[in-house]
């Protein structure tokens, strides 16, 4: 019991957003007569999301790391409009239209981060200044005008699905593989982890809840994918995202520059003090961020097929609200990658459930509005409780950075030592 309560504490937010997320969605599956799951409105909820979605993900590490991208909206209408020229008015092949731009939005990152790194401009200053430019460089480069006809390979970046493979039985086969190939791996991970948490005496579930949670975890996966196969299938820039979460989740959780982004945005004067190279960091930070805007404004201008000078408009504020509702600090050194993916569904299901219903957009915001509120007042009162002694204080470790590999080989080395000295 006292590990189930732990497990529950120290995952409070992740919890406490995907209970919200299945709350809103049954709501509005309720209150627009199953119209929510429908298989061709999921699909336009996956589509029309996706480009906050990855915005979402490049903003979480940069709110992790204690700054903030006011530029990115803009960002993407400028590389979406400079991939639209490329492509239409100098006949550039879409697939190095693509390369050069996400440069492109890399260099416009590493701009941010001169300044906020090595000049030590505030990046809410910084960003401010881009997204000012960017816009009026976006008006500059399309003439103030919509530029269509692009080629439709990059379309299908934004409006295509996966080949149809295998026998006619009226659903998207390749979709239902990828799913479940998806399925074993979530579970093999979650044996692993568990493994591995037991092998360090670390707290863990029940096993009952355990197999309980991967039949959950596997239904979900199943549904959602049975759902999407019976209407074309996983949109291409869906998987693309599957890919991006895959990465970033594991540069975040697995690697040396992730924990170092975490240890910045935790205490920036410790970091240092350890060795940390926080301007490096901090670059790299922001350089990443340019290059996810330049593909979200390039998927962007994909589904719209067409560049346009209002495109990526309050897309700075969409993606800081997902990772603020998937459980990002406003004080930096908290959050993950899924976190801030659960957030964007979670405001993407309020647009799209509220659109259904036929609530007009100014209670949309509203309503959106009271939603980040309450998200962040959640976060206060929580570190509030924990700080006061409530008795949850697995939550910062855990939600910070997991257990950190050179800790665990030093436990193994000092037990190998131990073995040879008694030997």
């Amino acid at each position: 019991m006292n590990s189930l309560k732990n497990a529950l504490r120290g995952n409070v937010r992740q919890y406490g957003m995907v209970i919200a997320l299945v709350a809103i969605v049954v709501l509005f599956q309720i209150t627009t007569d199953g119209i929510l799951l429908r298989p061709l409105n999921l699909t336009n909820l996956f589509t029309q999301n996706a480009s906050i979605l990855i915005l979402a993900i490049g903003m979480v590490i940069v709110i992790i790391a204690r700054h903030i991208d006011l530029s990115v909206g803009s960002v993407a209408a400028f590389t979406g409009a400079v991939a639209a020229i490329l492509m239409t008015k100098y006949d550039v092949p879409w697939v190095l239209a693509v390369i050069l731009c996400l440069v492109l939005g890399a260099a416009i990152g590493a701009w941010h981060g001169f300044w906020v790194a090595y000049v030590g401009i505030p990046a809410f200053i910084v960003t401010l200044a881009s997204m000012l430019i960017f816009r009026g460089l976006t008006l500059v480069v399309l003439k103030g005008a919509t530029v269509g006809g692009l080629p439709d390979g990059f379309e299908a970046m934004g409006n295509g699905f996966l080949p149809d493979v295998g026998p006619d039985t009226g659903l998207s086969n390749l979709t239902l593989v990828l799913a479940a190939l998806l399925a074993v791996f979530l579970v093999a991970l979650e044996f692993r982890k568990r493994a591995s948490a037991v092998r360090y005496n670390f707290d863990v579930v029940p096993v009952g809840l355990f197999y309980a949670k991967l039949v959950a975890m596997v239904a979900v996966i199943m549904i959602f994918a049975y759902l999407l196969a019976q209407y074309r299938g996983v949109p291409i820039v869906g998987l693309i995202l599957f890919v991006l979460i895959g990465v970033y989740g594991f540069i975040t959780q697995r690697t040396v520059t992730g924990r170092h982004v975490y240890a910045i945005g935790g205490n920036v004067d410790a970091a240092t003090m350890s060795g940390v190279r926080t301007k490096r960091i901090d670059f790299l930070v922001m350089t990443n961020m340019g290059l996810l805007a330049a593909l979200a404004g390039m998927v962007t201008a994909a589904r719209l097929t067409a560049a346009n000078p209002k495109a990526g408009t309050n897309f700075e504020l969409d993606a800081i609200a997902a990772a603020f509702i998937g459980g990002a600090a406003v004080t930096g050194g908290v959050g993950t990658v899924v976190g801030a993916i659960i957030g964007g569904f979670v405001m993407g299901v309020l647009n799209n459930g509220m659109s259904l219903m036929g609530i007009s957009i100014d209670w949309q915001q509203t309503v959106k509005g009271l939603v980040l509120l309450a998200a962040v007042a959640f976060d206060v009162w929580n570190k509030k409780r924990t700080s006061v002694g409530g008795g949850a204080g697995a939550e910062e470790s855990s939600d910070k950075a997991p257990p950190p590999e050179e800790l665990v080989a030093e436990i193994e080395q000092e037990k190998a030592h131990d073995t040879e000295a008694r030997t």
